[in-house]
């Protein structure tokens, strides 16, 4: 059911534990900004030598060592409220760039009254300063679900994580050198590590969100970000899927459309089209990806329901939850009253969470559970329990949350012979991408509950996947 299997190193437990421990002390202390400033990677690899991701992010499972991706390798990443950079999944195109933030700088084109290099420090020191809590999460997480499995990295739950981020208001750069950001205009951000030769990571946004609430961000939980996570400075777009947040942001490009045709491309090569274009769309099995120069929907799922646009871009994140505790494998043992208090998150990108449910027999009975935390964070996900009065044996737990327009999460990603484009019958859509998976069943998980005392204490095992 969860696609889950293998189990954890004595040591990378044991190291997961430690920063889980220090987290949960700096929650109960009101300690926030301090998760951060702890960290033993700040503003690049100073502790550990270059490539040694494990020991750098104890809390994540390696996907790949070059380029570097990683995600949270156990549950127990989704008990708590922020995500540690430790556990802070990883996504990277191309190896993590070699940047000199003293020589760094951001270029401004397009439709400008003035082309201009901004340095970070003018980034930092010139305009006001802003903080979000973001819940980000990779487009591809849940990816090894997808039956029959799609190419890319195989994600499971873990890609995603609450962090608290820092930086500048990309609008007040936009306005110090008379950019044009009327409606319907578009900023085109690309990255700086693609190698020569590469196609260049290059995401378009749509002015009206970069106005709203875009960050170039430059700080993770109240300290310098590390280089994995897009140091000295990214593109934060609050609410939408992870491939929107550029890394490494070298250039950005004021337009009317998105990057669009052969203006943008090489006679063999996307160079700045690819991952907007033809990647990071929801694109049915044997179809081709239509593209388009502009669109007005950027919310998924409405773009999902429109008859405009049949292969929808990865913008909006869709409603979705998991849960943190009992982890999968696990086996408990009841409280004194006989309960387990199941714990984990749920969040939907720009809308807010209204509802979210438990399954405790494998989605043949549903029970309401309750939010608690903190609720002053639009974009971040909310912490949720069910209390559970637990009988002893073997049970499948689900989670599923609804939005505040009425949408709930899916069970099951469909046939991809049924070449959905929308979630239709309680299934999402298989796409060729492996994108945007929210069904709750893949994500379920598998427990135990021992009767009261048979058992001395917990015992969870953390399960990974393989990738391909």
């Amino acid at each position: 059911m969860t696609g889950d299997t293998g189990d954890e190193s004595t040591d990378r437990e044991t190291g997961r534990r430690r920063y889980l421990d220090r987290r949960q002390f700096m929650m109960a202390t009101g300690a926030l900004a301090g998760v951060g400033v702890l960290s033993g990677n700040v503003g690049g690899r100073t502790t550990q030598d270059e490539g040694d991701l494990e020991s750098e992010y104890p809390g994540l499972r390696i996907i790949s060592e070059e380029p570097e991706n990683a995600e949270a390798a156990a549950r127990a990443t989704y008990e708590s409220y922020i995500t540690p950079r430790e556990e802070h999944y990883i996504r990277n195109h191309y190896p993590t760039p070699d940047i000199d933030p003293e020589e760094w700088t951001v270029s401004l084109t397009g439709m400008v009254d003035e082309e201009v290099e901004v340095s970070v420090d003018e980034i930092r020191r010139d305009y006001s300063t802003e903080t979000v809590t973001h819940t980000m999460q990779c487009s591809g997480n849940g990816r090894s679900y997808f039956d029959p499995q799609v190419g890319g990295n195989q994600w499971t739950f873990g890609a995603v994580g609450n962090t608290v981020w820092t930086g500048t208001p990309v609008g007040e750069v936009l306005e110090a050198y008379g950019a044009d950001t009327q409606e319907g205009t578009w900023l085109s951000v690309m990255g700086g590590e693609a190698p020569e030769g590469e196609d260049i990571f290059t995401r378009s946004i749509p002015m009206e969100k970069v106005l709203e609430d875009c960050l170039l961000a430059y700080e993770m939980n109240g300290s310098p970000m590390n280089d994995d996570h897009g140091y000295p400075v990214r593109l934060l777009v609050p609410g939408w899927y992870g491939n929107n947040n550029v890394k490494w942001v070298d250039r950005m490009h004021v337009m009317d459309r998105m990057v669009f045709g052969e203006e943008w491309e090489t006679e063999d090569q996307r160079l700045y089209t690819h991952w907007q274009q033809y990647s990071y769309r929801l694109t049915p099995i044997d179809e081709e990806t239509e593209q388009f120069e502009r669109i007005d929907a950027f919310d998924v799922r409405d773009q999902m329901e429109s008859s405009d646009i049949r292969h929808p871009y990865v913008y909006d994140q869709l409603v979705k939850s998991l849960i943190g505790y009992p982890g999968a494998g696990a086996t408990v043992e009841p409280g004194p009253g006989g309960s387990v208090e199941v714990i984990g998150v749920a969040w939907a990108g720009d809308d807010e969470v209204d509802a979210i449910e438990v399954s405790t027999d494998g989605g043949d009975s549903w029970s309401e559970a309750e939010f608690f935390g903190p609720v002053d964070a639009p974009y971040s996900w909310r912490q949720f329990r069910y209390v559970w009065d637990a009988e002893p044996g073997s049970h499948t737990l689900y989670s599923r949350a609804t939005d505040a327009n009425g949408r709930t999460q899916p069970a099951t990603v469909s046939d991809p012979d049924a070449q959905l484009v929308s979630i239709e019958d309680d299934q999402f859509p298989w796409n060729q991408g492996g994108y945007c998976n929210n069904a709750y069943e893949p994500h379920g998980v598998e427990v135990t509950v021992e009767a009261a005392g048979d058992g001395e204490a917990e015992t969870e095992t953390a399960a990974t996947t393989t990738s391909s």
